[in-house]
């Protein structure tokens, strides 16, 4: 496979995976006060099975760690992936957070 690139697009409300200069996959994010609420995860058919959903979930989480915010997972993908990896449980807004 060809390398990755995760970039945000706030305007769009999503972070995307770039493969080739192609989508290949998306976060879809809204943004809740300075907290962002993961909503949906899609990767193409044509890059399915190849690790692009985790590797642009975890890309979007550092960038929201880098940012100093919470998220809350609404996506069950995102979701799962913090479920199975803790080093990212402290980005988890509490639910005394919400408003």
């Amino acid at each position: 496979m060809s390398a990755m690139e995760v970039v945000n697009k706030p305007h769009q409300g999503r972070y995307e995976a770039l493969v080739d200069d192609r989508v290949a996959g998306f976060a879809e994010y809204r943004m809740d006060g300075e907290d962002v609420v993961f909503t949906h995860t899609e990767v193409a058919d044509a890059y399915e099975g190849q690790g692009i959903g985790s590797r642009l979930v975890r890309a979007a989480l550092e960038d929201v760690r880098r940012q100093g915010r919470r998220i809350e997972p609404l996506c069950p993908f995102v979701h799962s992936y913090i479920d199975r990896h803790a080093e990212y449980q402290d980005l988890l807004r509490s639910r005394s957070d919400r408003t």
